[in-house]
């Protein structure tokens, strides 16, 4: 609540200071405007900022349906890392310690946070299905943090959680008395798929959990995971209007890349591939979504490296990018959440 009251504040700041400087009609006036990437964000050249989505908020609470109990934390108020962490209802009664979930948002690096109506009401019904612990993480947003800030503050999240793990370990108490920490589980949608992917890799190349007793990332989930090359594939080449999109995210995002072949855009050029640090990945794709051709390729190359996993893609038929977030309630969006929910509880059949 205290971070949803000085996000609030923050906002409304920013929007006194925008007004009283800047004329009503700069908006308006596209000569004033350095760049736009649809739907997501438009930058001006004074340096303002404008977020075209994403930016409604709700405060953690009780969910009246799912019993879900949602709460605010702050991870690092030097780096402005926080969360919103989410309980189950069946937590008090539990026998033994509940898997956990630790989720990146979408937004295309941009927009967003897990305080947003669409992840919240995501999270909650995640929780619910899987009776699982979650923690949603929030990272600093380009253009202001390009990236690779929002990879360094993923990593910073998922160091805090684990140091919950052990005797006296942490100060969250959610985590400390109900998580299983040999059971963990990295997920994200769209740019937060590009993170959990690389948070993945990262575990895996600096031996987390190998050298900390009762400590184990289990699997990754993706969903329509942000991916991206120099080369077209597949479908891109049909849609030059979204090629010349997601161009753009990715240099705007991160001015200082490699290029379209960095290996945290394109896990085909990662050498580090094979270290990703779990043995189960998931990966679902729509249909109709420029990524997908992206996603089912990051499958081949899994199976074509020297990891040591199991994957699995899912490509859902005529299905648009994020198709569960876009029509949560649509037939396709309930399989997905029932399939999450399997697989945050081992059931998983990779056969």
């Amino acid at each position: 609540m205290l971070h949803s009251l000085s996000s609030t504040m923050s906002n409304l700041f920013f929007f006194i200071i925008f007004h009283l400087l800047v004329p009503p009609a700069f908006a308006a006036n596209s000569s004033n405007i350095l760049y736009e990437i649809e739907p997501f964000i438009r930058v001006y050249k004074n340096g303002s900022v404008e977020r075209l989505t994403g930016t409604e908020t709700t405060p953690p609470s009780l969910d009246p349906k799912s019993r879900v109990l949602s709460k605010d934390i702050i991870i690092d108020p030097s780096l402005n890392i926080s969360a919103r962490l989410y309980l189950p209802k069946t937590a008090a009664a539990a026998t033994c310690k509940l898997p956990l979930l630790v989720y990146f948002h979408g937004g295309a690096f941009f927009t967003s946070s897990p305080f947003t109506p669409t992840y919240h009401n995501y999270l909650n019904s995640v929780v619910a299905k899987a009776n699982v612990v979650a923690v949603s993480v929030n990272y600093s947003l380009a253009p202001e943090h390009p990236l690779p800030a929002a990879y360094e503050d993923s990593w910073l999240a998922l160091k805090w959680v684990f140091s919950h793990s052990g005797e006296g370990g942490g100060s969250e108490e959610w985590l400390r008395n109900d998580v299983d920490f040999e059971r963990v589980y990295l997920s994200g949608d769209s740019a937060g798929g590009n993170i959990a992917h690389n948070v993945a890799v990262r575990v895996g190349l600096e031996k987390m959990g190998r050298d900390d007793p009762g400590v184990m990332i289990r699997g990754l989930f993706l969903n329509c995971p942000h991916f991206w090359g120099k080369v077209r594939i597949g479908n891109e080449a049909s849609d030059p209007k979204m090629v010349a999109a997601e161009d753009s995210i990715w240099v705007h995002a991160y001015p200082n890349s490699t290029g379209f072949d960095d290996p945290l855009l394109n896990p085909d050029y990662d050498p580090n591939l094979w270290r990703l640090g779990c043995k189960k990945v998931v990966v679902y794709v729509g249909e109709k979504d420029i990524l997908r051709d992206r996603g089912l390729e990051y499958t081949k190359a899994l199976r074509k490296s020297k990891w040591e996993g199991v994957v699995k893609g899912v490509d859902v038929k005529g299905a648009p990018h994020v198709f569960n977030l876009q029509f949560p309630k649509s037939k396709d969006a309930h399989k997905m959440l029932n399939h999450f929910a399997l697989f945050l509880n081992d059931k998983e059949k990779f056969n």
